[in-house]
């Protein structure tokens, strides 16, 4: 069986949630048998070389690659609002050389399933079903529109506030005409599932969450550190991270601040807007910028906060930090997803002073810390093991075929 899959960007190297999930699935369906061809854009926001991913990748999974540049144009931004019905961020994925290189692919090799790694490779179907008799299946990391629709409902700045409601409502009509022209649905949540069916039922629907490879997260050999200290990690490119944290750190800081003078905040990620970094500049946060080994700094901290408003599908950065026995204080929405108990694999707070005081108790108590670091490596290697994940996508896969 041969799969194509395609993607707004190359995964590799996995430090997003979204290019985790998409090459964790890629990986894994590789090692139930299936041929697997990547075809993505390497674009000059996350750019990176395909001839350095390693060779027991290249082994297993054929990556192609597009460069293209994908950086917001003002000028576009304007003109599409005026005179076009689609989504800015779904144009910027037009490429005539992305077109070239598929008709190539599809004119030369017979593929049995062609699977969208989002809804903005929307465009190309078309050029898919000319060349190809392959059935198309969509992998949902998250519902977008629903991503935009809360930046619309927490942006307090009118401007914003219209263009992201226009942003979202234009989004969720290409979902919706996506979802009319696929075999497969393949959210990577129940609740995803629920929310994307009940906009346009489809024809069939499985839900692959986020698999999480734990031979890659051994289990801790050290005892947590007990420094009043804690991270966040994550794309500070991305927008509902930016918000969760100057949420924290208007509404959470204060709170810890007051209960333990010596609270830090570390704060690593790539990509972070200059006038952001600037907003992070506050005597109780430590900007470390994009680590070289982000595994290496989460082992450093018992606690990791996950404070977010806004986005949609997993937070994978989550997954990971509870596949490393770290203790996560997040949000409501930053848990959607993940059928973990709360209190018992993670915490949930949504209150400023709730989720300082839920930091607090668990810096200070080392026993329900420990407990809590135990369960939620159970919880992950039961719900979340890469290849358990990716074997059922493959049977389903063979079963369509």
């Amino acid at each position: 069986m041969k799969l194509l899959i395609l993607s707004t960007k190359l995964p590799y190297p996995p430090r997003d949630g979204g290019a985790i999930a998409t090459l964790n699935l890629a990986t894994g369906l590789a090692k139930t048998g299936i041929s697997v061809t990547m075809l993505s854009f390497n674009t000059s926001k996350h750019y990176f070389p395909p001839e350095k991913i390693p060779a027991e990748l290249q082994n297993i999974i054929r990556f192609d690659t597009i460069n293209h540049d994908t950086a917001i144009r003002p000028l576009r931004v304007i003109l599409n609002l005026l005179f076009s019905q689609k989504p800015y961020i779904a144009v910027r994925f037009q490429s005539r050389k992305f077109s070239a290189a598929l008709t190539r692919l599809l004119k030369t090799e017979k593929f049995d399933f062609i699977q969208l790694e989002g809804p903005y490779l929307f465009t190309y179907l078309p050029l898919i079903k000319e060349y190809s008799a392959a059935k198309i299946t969509y992998r949902a990391h998250n519902v977008e529109h629903e991503i935009w629709e809360r930046r619309w409902n927490n942006e307090p700045w009118m401007l914003a506030k219209w263009y992201y409601r226009i942003l979202a409502e234009r989004i969720k009509s290409l979902e919706i005409k996506l979802l009319e022209q696929i075999d497969l649905l393949i959210p990577i949540s129940e609740r995803d599932s629920r929310n994307l069916t009940a906009e346009r039922p489809v024809v069939r629907s499985i839900t692959i969450p986020a698999g999480i490879d734990m031979s890659a997260y051994p289990s801790p050999t050290e005892e947590p550190p007990s420094a009043k200290d804690i991270c966040f990690i994550g794309a500070l490119d991305w927008a509902p991270n930016q918000e969760g944290l100057i949420w924290f750190i208007y509404k959470v800081l204060p709170h810890l601040l007051e209960r333990e003078p010596r609270f830090r905040l570390h704060v690593a990620g790539r990509n972070a807007p200059e006038r952001f970094i600037h907003k992070l500049a506050h005597p109780a946060i430590i900007y470390q910028g994009e680590v070289e080994d982000a595994g290496e700094f989460m082992n450093r901290f018992r606690v990791m906060a996950a404070p977010l408003l806004s986005g949609s599908g997993i937070r994978v950065k989550i997954l990971e930090g509870m596949a490393r026995g770290m203790c996560i204080v997040t949000t409501t929405i930053g848990a959607e997803g993940i059928p973990a108990e709360n209190g018992r694999h993670l915490m949930i707070a949504d209150d400023g002073r709730a989720f300082a005081e839920t930091v607090i108790k668990l810096l200070d108590n080392t026993s329900l810390s420990n407990t809590m670091s135990t369960e939620a490596r159970k919880f992950i290697l039961e719900k979340f093991d890469t290849f358990t994940i990716a074997s059922a996508l493959g049977d389903l896969y063979k079963k369509m075929s």
